[in-house]
């Protein structure tokens, strides 16, 4: 018996339930019940049911048998039978931290809650858009509003029908997997990068040929040599180096993209939290060639929880998009998108960031200085002035594993190997701390520095 309530979509609710049971209790192989059993059981909209399978099958928990309905894959089970205890303790532990340097939060302080509930309860009045199936690439006012936006604050050059919206970072890069799947093996990336976005084409069984980062942001010489249709990047502000790629350099990637039938993916991860100078305006603004992917979040300047992320497909592969998923339907909460549209239509967005950008820069700037303050020249800030963390590199010899360890036992979490694939360098999460507690933080941070200093 599922359980539901009002404080978060309810696809979204319905899928973690089942994710549970799938985890817990039933068995590989198993036939979920159809979307019109469950939608009569709980008296769920068909949307609703059908999105949080969608999420289940995008996941790879589930699977789709033509005909039959939906079934539990095999090798999901067996992988949750081998690693559900060890997966439980993390979850413990990840609970009881004193100090969490988490880089990708932000405090609870910072969502617009009262705002977000007016436009919220505004929309959930006006039941004209249930009983409905709701757009593929997510509803249409939004995706027009969206594209205002991005042309205003990124110069993004793009119609509505260009935005697909998607649950998050992960899930938007799952979509682009199976895109390029069509005409490509092999994905160009950074390196070094983000780990996630390296590992999604991974599962997704691409070749990885690596191109790697130099005080330029890249090292186009390297170009040449390979051989991929797609090249991922995040030139406005490289992770995790801060290395931003020149104009220059950008017009020479957008015409080797051309010369070659490459196409650029650019990850324009945080450009909403720039705190000291305006980012310089995107590659996708630049391109005249088509040849430019655009992705982009509200989960790092609005909430993580909401997962809303978008992509910005080049006309060209729109036909190829839509033909790979004609099975699926949005899978954002229809309200979420409606109260978002408001959101954004009426102005409450550019407030919300300019309040942000002050809350989180005066954090950024506390955070160096304690760094400076209690570690002096032990480190080296590598990425700074934007974001919710600052980088540190190690100027002095230090054993990694054993901060980590002390961290633990101090219950005091760091990231070190979890976000990306360069050694010897921590993230250092500001933004899930109030002001009060950054000089706190950094101290005890300081404390186990030092106990880890190699002698």
């Amino acid at each position: 018996m599922y359980k539901f309530d009002n404080n978060s979509p309810l696809y979204m609710q319905l899928y973690k339930q089942l994710k549970n049971d799938i985890e817990t209790k039933l068995k590989a192989g198993t036939k979920l019940p159809s979307i019109r059993k469950l939608s009569n059981d709980y008296n769920l909209s068909k949307t609703t049911v059908q999105s949080a399978y969608n999420q289940l099958y995008a996941e790879g928990y589930i699977e789709s048998k033509k005909n039959s309905g939906y079934f539990i894959c095999e090798d999901i089970i067996q992988n949750f039978q081998i690693n559900l205890n060890k997966k439980e303790n993390i979850t413990k532990e990840n609970n009881n931290y004193k100090i969490d340097f988490f880089p990708a939060s932000l405090d609870k302080s910072s969502f617009p809650k009262k705002t977000w509930l007016k436009l919220y309860n505004k929309v959930v009045k006006d039941d004209i858009h249930y009983g409905i199936y709701h757009d593929i690439q997510g509803e249409i006012e939004l995706r027009e509003e969206l594209s205002k936006y991005l042309l205003a604050s990124r110069n993004v050059i793009c119609k509505s029908e260009q935005i697909i919206l998607t649950s998050g970072f992960t899930d938007s890069l799952f979509v682009l997997s199976i895109i390029l799947k069509c005409f490509t093996k092999k994905v160009a990336i950074e390196s070094p990068c983000y780990k996630t976005a390296r590992k999604v084409f991974e599962l997704a069984n691409f070749e990885i040929e690596d191109i790697l980062i130099n005080q330029n942001g890249l090292d186009l010489s390297l170009l040449q040599k390979i051989s991929s249709k797609a090249l991922y990047l995040t030139p406005s502000h490289q992770f995790p180096t801060g290395v931003t790629i020149p104009i220059s350099n950008r017009i020479k990637i957008l015409i080797w993209a051309k010369e070659n039938d490459v196409f650029i993916i650019e990850d324009d991860y945080d450009s909403e939290l720039s705190y000291y100078n305006r980012p310089i305006p995107s590659m996708q603004g630049l391109d005249n060639f088509g040849n430019v992917i655009y992705l982009g979040t509200f989960s790092k300047a609005l909430s993580p929880a909401l997962r809303i992320s978008y992509i910005v497909l080049p006309t060209k592969l729109l036909k190829i998009y839509k033909k790979a998923f004609d099975f699926r339907f949005s899978q954002i909460s229809i309200d979420i998108q409606k109260t978002l549209t408001l959101f954004l239509k009426e102005g409450h967005w550019e407030r919300h960031l300019r309040k942000i950008r002050n809350i989180n820069k005066k954090k950024h700037n506390l955070m160096k200085e304690f760094l400076k303050k209690f570690l002096g020249d032990d480190v080296k800030i590598l990425r700074e002035g934007s974001g919710l963390n600052l980088l540190i590199k190690p100027l002095i010899d230090i054993d990694l594993e054993k901060l980590e360890e002390i961290a633990q036992q101090k219950n005091v979490k760091i990231y070190f190997k979890e976000f990306f694939n360069l050694e010897k360098v921590i993230a250092l999460g500001f933004g899930g701390f109030e002001e009060f507690e950054i000089e706190n933080a950094i101290k005890i941070f300081s404390e186990i520095w030092l106990e880890a200093k190699k002698k």
